[in-house]
């Protein structure tokens, strides 16, 4: 069973591997019918995480200039705990593994109130042609703008 986090440096210390990290206020409406944030917005923060990940290596603005970019081939989820409004979350994005034509990201969600991760993701992404309809090789300069974002060569 995880602790509650009672450093002062929270939730930074949790966060410090990540390259990106973006924060959300909790929303009413994100809750379910148990009275906690329903499994599905988990996936949808992570997704934010991504994106935002992806626009800053430069490799979300490929679908529009050249109908090339990332297409997502899976996804899991392990949920630590429940989270309940009001709160606000922060999830973590980093690239934690580079193939020919696919990477990994792992996401973490860490909750302000709970003092805590609450949920860890991981997601695969294909570099995809999406005209073609087929996978492709990672450009080289993809592959050293995600290095230089991890501050490491993968």
């Amino acid at each position: 069973m995880q602790e509650k986090d009672s450093t002062p440096d929270f939730p930074n210390n949790l966060l410090s591997s990540f390259p990106v990290v973006i924060t959300k206020a909790v929303e009413w409406g994100e809750q379910d019918s148990f009275g906690h944030v329903n499994n599905t917005v988990y996936l949808k923060w992570c997704e934010a995480a991504r994106v935002d990940y992806l626009c800053r290596i430069g490799m979300w603005k490929l679908i529009a200039e050249e109908q090339k970019g990332p297409i997502l081939a899976a996804q899991s989820c392990d949920y630590r705990r429940p989270v309940d409004y009001p709160d606000t979350i922060h999830v973590g994005a980093r690239i934690t593994r580079i193939g020919k034509s696919s990477f990994v990201m792992e996401h973490i969600v860490v909750s302000e109130e709970r003092h805590m991760v609450v949920a860890e993701s991981d997601s695969t992404l294909v570099f995809y042609d999406y005209a073609e309809s087929h996978p492709l090789p990672i450009p080289g300069y993809l592959r050293e703008a995600i290095c230089e974002m991890e501050g490491k060569k993968l």
